[in-house]
């Protein structure tokens, strides 16, 4: 019987049925009667949908319906649900209606405009390659900034100018004082690219409506906001909706909103009264999942004579696509606040952030949803101020660090706890800072250019700070735990079983975990954020403390001493001060003996009580070939500050995935758009994925604070990776040219950019 607490580097237990093709995805189940469903999309990107011929489509062997945008007006809330933001004025943004089919305009190429169901999917194929779609071509606006020019078309009415939000946070005339009497200011203009998610897992959805209930199973990062917008947009009691997840394959944020596709077979399966499913194709999903990014910043410090920071503005415009997706209006905004001024002691700041709507697959939440984009700003700005100061980039930061916590930063969170110089200090030298210029000459003999970049970044865990646990104790021994998030592939199965083999002491591989499922779990907080592990364990060590309390007055009687003389140590209910114990599965085994049945289980909702802050140093080199203009990252370091570390495997291995999809944003991701609207980078032909040569080896350092936030000490860790990585590489880079006279760079640093920011400046020379 195996027995964890905390620090244990187990192995995940999941993995044994993954790698041998055990699990269970959307795509593996199969309902009886089961039919399948193809949907029509926008091959404009901005038009008039003059007519659309769905005649040949109706007739075609084994097709069982067809819809249209037109079919469900009226007969269902044909829209998706959208969140409101205030402008700075104290207004409500514009919050444009955004169909589940099309109706009189498509606004972006992808957009859903009719469904084909069929006995099969290659019959609902052929039929929805006979629906013509007759468009009115309108002028197409898909760059971000140019969306708010003058003249620039226009997608909604509602929204004059393409503009969703103005919104605004901190003292602007305060920052304007300060600016006024700085001894040195420094601006930076950043682009933050467009990228998709591309999770392993493509999305999909089985709809099942049995006469009575409906039970829709979809790939997500949470079931029980899909669960309420399927009630309300079909008119169901919540009662008659079940919602499921089974094994999901990645999500990284773009999993956890509702979609079209999910709505629409939930209808149709109503309709026909057979299961519909429908599975994404690569290129679909990267043509209409949710994008991420795709921000144009100008930043500005301004510095004392001492060079400590005094003032930040930050001024964004970040494009929402050309509708408005559930979590949009708060990435670019509130979420993004959180870290705005990073792990630097500076009070006074203003932050304005203005969202755009354009011709354009909408945004979202990708891996640290608002605070890479802030990290990014923030580190780029101060690496830019070192160099235009002449200072050594990792002393203007210590000169600026936060030493004092617990610490209330200019935009109002709490950092409770933190060393900073402590994890730089063993960053600089995990990362051989000290041997950097022998590596930089070793690079020159060869032809490169060398750089090394820093980021020191902070994050903010997001998400509901209330999660719930449930415990049940079986009669063959198992031990069901019932949680509120939901693996997306981080390996749940494993950390949750330690957090309550740790604290109850049970044998671990007894403990079955149950997610994702609406009717079994009442509510749950979900997976993002990097919120799972901390409230999801608090949760569990909440309910299991609740339960050994609960146990405390029948252990007593079975040991015939009374409540007050039970102790619990090491997973056995022991009489204070003699060796006299029971086991929890001998207490399990008696109550249930004896018929007590409250006693084989516990329910608990736990409140964490604050938010962990995790931060860390990330050291990165690059060699840049300046004739073929190929960025290479040859060295990358991290240490982290996570508190207490619950396994540090997956930690670990959480860290390396999120500085992969960094370097990935970095260096060769992007989505692009032509004039007309049309994605060029819609297959992976096209857009860049990073491999496996585009990654060093990435050694993962770990130097704990615990965090007060939480009974564990825990600090997530899920996304620290990639609001890390971006800034680390730039700034690597940034580094390697400088001396050649490159002032500027930008994500993607792809070989034809570098070549070409090179290659100015030789023309210039010349």
């Amino acid at each position: 019987m195996a027995k964890f607490g905390v620090s244990q580097p187990v192995k995940r237990v999941e993995d044994a049925r993954f790698l041998r093709g055990k699990g269970a995805y959307v795509e593996d189940m199969a309902l009886p009667g089961e039919a399948r469903a193809v949907f029509v999309r926008a091959t404009v990107a901005h038009g008039e949908i003059v007519a659309i011929d769905t005649a040949a489509a109706v007739e075609a062997e084994g097709v069982l319906a067809v819809y249209t945008g037109a079919d469900l007006d009226g007969a269902i809330d044909n829209s998706l649900d959208t969140a409101p933001i205030k402008n700075r004025d104290g207004s409500t943004c514009a919050l444009p209606r955004r169909p589940l089919l099309a109706t009189g305009r498509v606004r972006h190429v992808g957009e859903p405009v009719a469904v084909v169901i069929a006995e099969t999917l290659a019959a609902a194929k052929d039929a929805a390659e006979m629906i013509v779609v007759d468009y009115a071509d309108l002028p197409v606006v898909t760059d971000t900034a140019e969306a708010l020019h003058a003249g620039a078309p226009e997608l909604h009415p509602e929204a004059p100018g393409n503009l969703c939000f103005d919104w605004g946070m901190g003292d602007e005339a305060q920052v304007e004082a300060a600016f006024a009497k700085a001894a040195r200011v420094v601006s930076l203009d950043l682009v933050n690219n467009r990228v998709v998610a591309n999770p392993m897992e493509t999305r999909g959805v089985i709809a099942n409506w049995d006469g009575a209930r409906l039970h829709v199973f979809a790939n997500g990062q949470g079931p029980w906001d899909l669960k309420g917008e399927l009630s309300r947009k079909l008119g169901l009691d919540e009662a008659k909706v079940r919602v499921t997840h089974p094994d999901v394959g990645g999500g990284f944020g773009m999993k956890a909103v509702n979609y079209p596709e999910q709505l629409v077979c939930a209808y149709a399966s109503i309709q026909i009264g057979r299961p519909v499913k429908w599975i994404s194709e690569r290129a679909e999903g990267i043509a209409s999942d949710s994008m991420g990014r795709d921000h144009v910043t100008r930043a500005q410090a301004a510095f004392d004579a001492d060079m400590k920071l005094t003032a930040v503005r930050v001024d964004c415009v970040a494009a929402m696509g050309a509708y408005l997706s559930p979590f949009a209006v708060y990435i670019p905004s509130v979420l993004a606040s959180k870290v705005l001024t990073g792990v630097y002691d500076v009070q006074t700041y203003f932050f304005g952030v203005k969202g755009v709507f354009s011709n354009t697959t909408p945004t979202d939440a990708y891996r640290g949803a608002g605070r890479p984009e802030a990290i990014y700003v923030i580190e780029r700005l101060m690496d830019y101020a070192a160099r235009e100061m002449g200072v050594d980039p990792v002393d203007l930061r210590r000169r600026n660090f936060i030493r004092e916590f617990p610490y209330v930063s200019a935009t109002g969170e709490t950092y409770d706890v933190g060393d900073f110089d402590r994890v730089l200090d063993r960053a600089m030298v995990e990362a051989d800072v000290a041997g950097f210029a022998a590596r930089k000459a070793e690079s020159a003999k060869a032809g490169k250019l060398r750089g090394l970049g820093l980021c020191y970044y902070i994050e903010s865990i997001l998400g509901d700070q209330n999660e719930t646990t449930e415990i049940k104790f079986l009669e063959d021994g198992a031990i069901e735990l019932y949680v509120g998030t939901q693996s997306n592939g981080q390996g749940h199965e494993t950390v949750f079983a330690q957090f309550l083999s740790g604290r109850l002491g049970v044998p671990f591989e007894n403990i079955r975990l149950v997610q994702g499922d609406t009717d079994l779990i009442a509510h749950g907080g979900g997976t993002g954020g990097s919120r799972s592990v901390t409230m999801q364990g608090s949760s569990i060590w909440g309910a299991a403390d609740a339960w050994v309390e609960k146990v405390k007055p029948f252990a007593g009687e079975e040991l015939e001493v009374s409540a007050a003389d039970v102790e619990f140590v090491e997973g056995a209910f022991r009489v204070a001060g003699t060796d006299r114990a029971l086991d929890v599965m001998e207490v399990v085994a008696r109550a249930r003996a004896k018929g007590h049945g409250e006693l084989l289980g516990e329910r608990r909702e736990t409140v964490t009580p604050g938010r962990s802050y995790p931060n860390g140093a990330h050291f990165c080199e690059v060699e840049i070939d300046p004739d073929t203009g190929v960025t290479q990252v040859v060295k990358y370091t991290v240490v982290d500050d996570f508190g207490v570390l619950m396994n540090p495997i997956l930690a670990e291995g959480q860290v390396h995935g999120g500085v992969v999809q960094g370097l990935g944003q970095a260096l060769c991701e992007h989505v692009v758009y032509d004039e007309d609207g049309q994605l060029v980078s819609a297959t992976f032909m096209d857009y860049a994925m990073p491999r496996a040569g585009d990654a060093p080896m990435i050694p993962f350092h770990h130097e704990g604070v615990p965090s007060t936030a939480n009974v564990i000490g825990m600090k997530g860790c899920g996304e620290a990776g990639t609001v890390g990585a971006c800034a680390a590489v730039v700034n690597a880079a940034l580094d390697a040219v400088w001396e050649a006279g490159v002032r500027h760079v930008d994500m993607p640093m792809t070989p034809l950019r570098m070549w070409g920011w090179l290659n100015a400046v030789r023309r210039e020379a010349a």
